[in-house]
């Protein structure tokens, strides 16, 4: 497998899916009329980060990300993973 290949995956298998999952927590929670401000930025803030890595998987799938440029992202995905779990 290839880097570009890992890099397709784990945005694809992980990261957009946890990022869906917390957006769907977040409407719960406009929903059931128990947000607040934060609530609001948080959720914008969760959609455009779907949107950038949406867009990144469209570059990678046109071979505009190279191997390098990959494993930063990588690095950086598991970065803020390991924050989150830390929280």
């Amino acid at each position: 497998m290839t880097i570009q290949q890992e890099l397709e995956k784990l945005i694809k298998d992980e990261v957009l899916l946890e990022i869906e999952d917390y957006i769907d927590e977040l409407f719960e929670i406009i929903a059931s009329k128990k947000e607040d401000e934060n609530t609001k930025e948080e959720l914008s803030q969760m959609q455009e980060m779907k949107k950038d890595f949406e867009e990144m998987l469209f570059d990678l799938q046109n071979g505009e990300i190279d191997e390098e440029e990959c494993k930063e992202i990588i690095d950086e995905i598991n970065e803020m993973r390991r924050e989150d779990l830390e929280d």
